[in-house]
C-alpha cells in the first residue's frame, strides 16, 4: 500500500484502554445510577457511530439505563441499531428515547441525567485524584488512583522507528490534549503539535474528515493512511476521500480495540477499510516503501 504519511489513532492502537477508558464508562454509570452494565455492551455503541468521545458514550449508556427503568424494552444491540439509524452519537440515542417513551418519562430521564456530573466522576476515576487536581484544576470528591495507569503499550519501539524513518507520522485522537500527551509519552512516540489533532483542536470529532484533511495538507501528502480501532476511524478516511479529490486516503482497521477476529475484519471491510491488521506493529510491513 503506497502512502506518504501515516496517521495513528491512540486508544486501542498505541495503548490498550480496555481497563481505563472503557472501565471508566461502566464504573461511572454504576456509581451514579447504581446499575452495572457489562463492558461488552460498549462495542455496539461504538459501532453505531458518533461515540469517539467516551464522555458522550457514558451519557448514552446512562440514558439507556434510565430509559429501561422507565419501561424501555430494547436490548443493547437493538437500541444501538436504532441509534445508528438515527445518525449516531448521543443525539441519536436521545432520538430513540424520544420516539419510544411518553413525555413524562422523558422529563424524569432528563432530570436524572446530569451530564456535567457524569464527566466529573468519569475524569476522577480515569485520571485519579492527583492528576484530576492537576489537569482539571478542581478538588476531587473521590479518592482514586486512576485507571490511566492501567494502559499497556501496544506499539513496539521498532514500529515507531520504522514508521518515522519512512513516513510523516501524525496523530488523530478523541483524547483531550493533556491526556494525549500522557499517552504519547508512555508509548514513546514524539509528534510535533502541528502533526496531531486532539479533542481540544477539533470540535466535530470522528468521522468528520476535516482534521485528517488538515494533516494531509500539513504533510503535503498525496496519499495518507489512517489506522484506528473503530469503525468511525475508517469512516473518517472514507469521508476524507469523498471530500478531498486531490489526495488518496486509506482507512486501516486495527484489531486491538473492541473489534476482533473475523467478525471485526468483516465489520471494518463493510465500513470501507482497505486493509485490516492484527496490531499496529504490522503497519511497517503493510506500508513497506520498498514495495
Amino acid at each position: 500500500m503506497d502512502t506518504d504519511a501515516v496517521v495513528l489513532d491512540v486508544d486501542g492502537v498505541l495503548l490498550d484502554v480496555a481497563d481505563s477508558y472503557r472501565r471508566a464508562v461502566v464504573e461511572t454509570v454504576a456509581r451514579v445510577h447504581d446499575e452495572r452494565i457489562a463492558r461488552s455492551a460498549l462495542q455496539p455503541f461504538k459501532d453505531a457511530g458518533g461515540f469517539n468521545n467516551d464522555w458522550m458514550l457514558t451519557d448514552a449508556l446512562a440514558l439507556y439505563v434510565l430509559a429501561r427503568a422507565e419501561g424501555l424494552e430494547l436490548s443493547v444491540e437493538t437500541f444501538t441499531d436504532h441509534i445508528a439509524a438515527s445518525g449516531g452519537g448521543f443525539s441519536g440515542a436521545q432520538s430513540v428515547i424520544d420516539d419510544r417513551l411518553p413525555a413524562d418519562a422523558r422529563e424524569r430521564i432528563n432530570t436524572a441525567l446530569d451530564r456535567a456530573y457524569n464527566r466529573e466522576i468519569f475524569q476522577q476515576l480515569y485520571l485519579g485524584s492527583d492528576l484530576y487536581r492537576e489537569i482539571e484544576g478542581a478538588k476531587p470528591v473521590l479518592d482514586e488512583p486512576g485507571y490511566i495507569h492501567d494502559e499497556p503499550v501496544l506499539i513496539d519501539r521498532e514500529t515507531i522507528e520504522a514508521l518515522q524513518t519512512h513516513f510523516d507520522v501524525g496523530i488523530l485522537t478523541g483524547r483531550p490534549a493533556a491526556e494525549a500527551d500522557i499517552a504519547l509519552d508512555r508509548a514513546g512516540l514524539s509528534v510535533p503539535d502541528a502533526h496531531r489533532f486532539t479533542m481540544d483542536d477539533w470540535e466535530a470529532g470522528k468521522p468528520d474528515p476535516a482534521a485528517l484533511q488538515t494533516l494531509a495538507e500539513r504533510f503535503d501528502a498525496e496519499t495518507v493512511a489512517f489506522a484506528g480501532d473503530t469503525l468511525d476511524d475508517v469512516r473518517t478516511a472514507v469521508n476524507a476521500a469523498a471530500a478531498d479529490h486531490e489526495r488518496t486516503y486509506h482507512g486501516i482497521g486495527v484489531l486491538t480495540g473492541g473489534l476482533t477476529g473475523e467478525e471485526g475484519r468483516v465489520a471494518f471491510a463493510d465500513a470501507g477499510a482497505e486493509a485490516v491488521v492484527e496490531t499496529v506493529n504490522e503497519l511497517p510491513a503493510l506500508l513497506d516503501p520498498s514495495g
